[in-house]
């Protein structure tokens, strides 16, 4: 399968801590790393260890942090043809505190990621593609939401189905145009926090009718230690989670849930079985340090997942 990724690069500055410190105090961390990340580049690196062709089209800076953030796509085999160049801002870069037991939280500074050249994109770029997939990042605003309407805009004039994946931070950036922007895509991919974050509404059932005012019919809700739940005119079905020992860090599960699911989906797998896929792939992510500490295998998505 070939794919076109829009969206962010950056680098992930990782403390490990007990506990967040409070006003005005100093904690020590266990350990400090930094690791290549960014939504749309974990799931373009994913997609291409799993063997598919897959171009991104992304802005990294010029200064230290650039070689870190493009280590892993380059190893993997993502086309950087559509990798911009920027030399004001820096690469993009999240600091993320992850506390015992895996949870985090982040602080993001967008730097080059905002400022993707509209200009640059060509409709060619769509050539031979089966699937567009759009991180919600590239919506948040500024340069690089002209780029991303205009190759969804590109999309759907030729029928090229098209993924979207969300982010908090994205949809407090984006404000009450994101919805907008997603009107009408194929799949829109986030978890349960998002949802609430992008329709104000308190419950899923309800967030999920809000969606479909906006004509998105298909949704996955990615639901963490629950699994996740498949959201279509038909049905509306949880899938079950594969459950993995020794969780360290939930950086990139989300990330690598979508590039499971949309490869499965693309091949013409059920959403089901492409939701117990992306599960299994959400669920290694946390077993190893980093957004791409891990990146899937296709002997991974075999895991008690009956074959297609």
């Amino acid at each position: 399968m070939r794919f076109f990724v829009i969206g962010d690069v950056s680098v992930d500055l990782m403390y490990f801590v007990d506990s967040l410190p409070g006003p005005g105090e100093e904690m020590p961390a266990q350990r400090a790393l930094i690791k290549p990340g960014g939504a749309a580049a974990t799931v373009a690196a994913n997609l291409a260890n799993l063997g598919h062709k897959v171009a991104l089209a992304a802005r990294v800076g010029t200064g230290p942090f650039r070689e870190t953030a493009l280590a892993n796509l380059r190893e993997a085999g993502v086309n950087l043809n559509h990798l911009q160049e920027d030399a004001v801002h820096p690469t993009s870069s999240i600091l993320v505190f992850v506390i015992a037991g895996g949870e985090r939280t982040m602080v993001s500074s967008v730097g080059a990621s905002r400022y993707l050249d509209a200009a640059a994109f060509k409709v060619r770029a769509l050539d031979q593609v089966d699937a567009v997939i759009v991180s919600a990042y590239a919506l948040a605003g500024g340069p690089s939401r002209e780029y991303a309407l205009k190759a969804l805009a590109a999309a759907n004039k030729r029928g090229i189905p098209v993924f979207a994946d969300l982010g908090t931070g994205a949809i407090r950036a984006a404000g009450e145009h994101l919805l907008e922007d997603l009107r009408g895509v194929s799949y829109l991919l986030m978890n349960q926090h998002e949802l609430a974050e992008l329709t104000g509404e308190g419950s899923i059932s309800s967030g999920v009718a809000r969606l479909r005012e906006y004509g998105i019919e298909r949704a996955v809700i990615k639901l963490g230690a629950l699994g996740s739940m498949v959201v279509t005119p038909e049905t509306e079905a949880l899938v079950e989670p594969h459950v993995v020992n020794d969780v360290v860090d939930s950086t990139g599960a989300g990330d690598a849930y979508t590039a499971a699911f949309t490869a499965a989906v693309t091949e013409g797998r059920n959403l089901i079985e492409a939701a117990k896929r992306a599960n299994v792939a959400g669920a290694l992510a946390t077993t190893h340090v980093g957004a791409q500490g891990y990146l899937l295998r296709p002997e991974d998505l075999e895991l008690d997942v009956p074959s297609k």
